[in-house]
This record gives structure tokens, sequence and C-alpha cells, in this order.
């Protein structure tokens, strides 16, 4: 936790404000916002077309493509018990109901991270607006004949219809409706009771505000069938601040903090400036700060939930129009307006438990050739390998065998870092996907993928 929880008054007011200008700005029948801190929900306010009618953190609102890190949670649980791979074709799992279709073989990785090459909708009419009877079955999610539209795997493509894919993959491994699998294995245990698939009172009524006048119209809100997964879950302000909370510091009972983390690692590149998409999460940079969440919007409203983890924070906004208020930016200023004001307190330092001389003697200064690198323990189970000046390749890594840590970002994600014992004449030295450390740059008793001259080190001609 922070060392102080409560926000000071003029942190809740410039909050208020921001809320308040996107409302107006907007021309929104309403709009509601919330922020946490270290897992803790610490401010909830809102801004009403109607004095005395603010709407609370209670009140419902359909939240859109947010359902899709839903669905993305459930995918990746699957995969943490063994019942897919991301690497698995989605025709492996839904091949009886997709027939002969040529998007059977896009990847369930491919599909969580719009890479795909899948159409951005469905086949038919607009399927927001219109009841899900439309597509009676799984199939009819697509158009066999037009439903890839990119080559797999080279590109960003947002998908609507990739997503209700994944929740029909839901349903076939867990038999039963991919919603009833949330509430059990998500919802439940995050306490999100106002999270729904149907509208639930207190909730709020879409509308549509008029371009050009202020007059506004109410939008229909249709049950969309086998297209749900894309989009059709209904959240309050409180219950996404419980979901910000999971997606910056994951729970054990849904899934674990490094799920979360490869999560929000983007898959795709985005299309129009940096950050880009990971499985089932959008990632941005804004005001010089990593956030990561999704947006969404359904005919008559828009919604968002970002998290800052580095910060320690999230944030929500949610609204009843189907135009106007700049959603993402509002909720990501929310997030800018409590670090900027109320920087995070760092962590305090301790000494770590668990380090003992074994560890301690690798700390300090190996050579890849000439190059000086440092190795530092960050915990019994962590270390960190990194350039001792300017740019270069570094990395953590985590304890995964006898003398072997397994790379968890940067180049090495992923790469194996060996402890090669002394002996039989060979220096002891790091192995690093064949990359060699040693203690002395270019030492005479180096292994040979890092000895050097037989002369040694000289002075050069004069």
């Amino acid at each position: 936790m922070s060392d102080a929880e409560e926000l000071l008054p003029e942190t809740r007011r410039a909050l208020l404000h921001r809320v308040a200008t996107g409302q107006a700005e907007g021309r929104a029948p309403s709009l509601v916002g919330a922020v946490v801190r270290d897992g803790r929900q610490v401010w909830t306010g809102s801004r009403s077309m109607l004095a005395g009618h603010e709407p609370d953190g209670n009140v419902q609102y359909r939240i859109g493509s947010i359902t899709k890190t839903f669905v993305a949670v459930l995918i990746l649980r699957l995969r943490a018990e063994g019942l897919l791979s991301l690497a698995d074709p989605v025709g492996k799992h839904l091949g009886d109901q997709l027939g002969g279709a040529g998007y059977a073989s896009a990847t369930i990785g491919q599909l969580l991270s719009h890479s795909a090459g899948l159409a951005s909708e469905s086949a038919g009419p607009w399927w927001e607006r219109t009841p899900g009877s439309v597509r009676p079955d799984v199939a009819g999610i697509l158009d066999a004949e037009r439903a890839l539209v990119l080559p797999a795997g080279r590109a960003f493509h947002y998908s609507n219809p990739g997503f209700a894919l994944l929740g029909a993959v839901v349903e076939r491994l867990r038999g039963c409706p991919w919603d009833e699998a949330a509430r059990r294995e998500i919802t439940g245990p995050l306490g999100m009771t106002r999270t729904t698939l149907r509208a639930e009172a207190p909730h709020a009524g879409g509308f549509a505000v008029h371009p050009w006048a202020d007059v506004m119209q109410p939008e229909p809100a249709e049950h969309t069938g086998h297209m749900a997964p894309a989009g059709d879950l209904w959240s309050t302000a409180d219950d996404l601040c419980r979901f910000a909370a999971f997606l910056a510091d994951g729970d054990d009972r849904v899934l674990p903090a490094p799920v979360l983390e490869e999560m929000r690692v983007p898959a795709a590149p985005s299309p129009v400036g940096g950050g880009g998409y990971g499985f089932g999460l959008q990632v941005l940079e804004a005001g010089g700060r990593t956030l990561a969440g999704h947006g969404g919007s359904m005919p008559g409203f828009l919604a968002t939930v970002l998290v800052c983890p580095d910060e320690g924070l999230g944030a929500v906004a949610l609204s009843n129009a189907t135009d106007g208020p700049a959603i993402g930016s509002i909720t990501a200023d929310l997030i800018s307006i409590v670090a900027d004001r109320e920087p995070r307190f760092p962590d305090r330092w301790a000494p770590q438990p668990g380090i003992g001389p074994d560890l301690l003697a690798l700390t300090g200064l190996w050579y890849w050739g000439p190059r000086p690198t440092a190795l530092r323990v960050l915990a019994s189970d962590m270390l960190e390998l990194s350039p001792v000046s300017g740019a270069g390749r570094a990395s953590r890594f985590r304890a995964s065998g006898p003398g072997a840590w397994t790379g968890l970002d940067g180049y090495y994600t992923g790469e194996t870092l060996r402890l090669v014992p002394a002996g039989d004449g060979v220096a002891e030295h790091l192995d690093l996907g064949s990359f060699v450390f040693t203690r002395q740059p270019y030492g005479p008793e180096s292994p040979a993928a890092s000895a050097g001259h037989p002369d040694g080190w000289q002075p050069g001609p004069r």
C-alpha cells in the first residue's frame, strides 16, 4: 500500500473537474469516473445533465469491448490448465461448427492479439444494433468467402468476430455459456457482483446526441447472441475498479501476476503511433507512462479501463452516449492527475531474504568478450544482467532450475542463462544462448567461444 492512501482535496477536485469538463464538452447525458490506487478504490465522481441526479459507482453502463479482456482471461486460464495452446488453430476446437472455412487455421494467439487477418465486423447487418437471431450459429459470425482480409500473423487488424470465436472456444471447452464461465472464474472471485450480460437496475439508458443540436434519442440495447463475447457486458465503476486492480497486479484465484504481465506485452504493433495490442489488452503511451487496458463502445455507451502498474494506478470512465466524450483520454488523464500531483512512494528498501553466498559469488563484473556487464541479485530467485555503460542488452532472469535462470524481458526473453562450473582447466563462466560471459575480458583460460588471441593483450604499434 502507499504511505498516503487518501487523495488530497486538491487532487479530488481536479479529478471531478476533468469528469465535469468531459461531460460538458462531450455533451454526454452522464459521465462517471473512478480511480484505484495500490489495489484500492480511492475516488469516484460523476456529472449528469440533471443536477442532483449524478450516478454513483453502482450504476451499470454497457462496457462494449472491455468484454474482450474478460474473454482473454478465460482463454489464458484454459491454457494454464493445458486445455488449449495459443498455437492451436481455432478449427481444432470449433472445426465441426466452422466447416471448411479458411479462417479455421487462425491460431488462438492470433485471435487474442487481432493479428489473424480476420474482417473487422461480422457478416450481415451491423451486429451492435441487430439481435443475435440474425446469426443463429457460430458459422454465421463471418462470411467464409470474405472473412480473411489480410495474411494471418502479419499485421494488427482489429476484429470483433475474432473474439466472438474465442467466446465459442470457451463455451466448447467449459461446457457452459461463456458468461457463466466468466461469472464463475473471474467476476465471482473478484467480487464483481454488478458485472452481467444483461442490464440490472440501477443502470443507465443509452442515448445518441444530435451532432448539430442539443437534442437526443434513446439507442437500442440488442442482445447480440454469438457476437456477445466481443462487447455485450454491463458493469459499474466500482466493479471495474476491482477489475483494474486485478489487471495491474494479478490475482492467483484468477490469473497470477506474470500472466497479466504477458497480456500487457504488445503481440501486434499498433498501426498508428506507439503502443500495440497484447492478449486482450491495449497498450498505449500517455503522459510519458505506459498504460494498458481496453476501451469499449456500444450504441449509447462508451467505456474505458486503464492501468499503470508502474504507478500502482488504474482508472475507469463510463458514459451513456454513442459519441462525444473522449472517454479514453479522460481515463488516461485521471491517472495522470493522481500520478503528477501525488507521486507514488517508492517501495521501502529492505534486505532481501534467501540471498546466500552462492548467489553473492555471482555478482559483479562479467565480460562478453571485451564488453563489461554487471550481474546483480534482485531477489533469491531473480538476477539482472545489464551493460555497465551505454545501450545494450539488459534482461532480468528468474531461477528455473539448479544453476539455470530464464529470461523475463528484453533481448533475452525466454533464453536460458546457465552457470558452467569450473573444472578441467576451464574457467567458471556464464552461458547465455551460446554467448559466454567470463570474469576476465578474453581471459587466457576462457572457453573457446570467448578465447582471446594466443599472444594475449598487447600495446598497439608505434
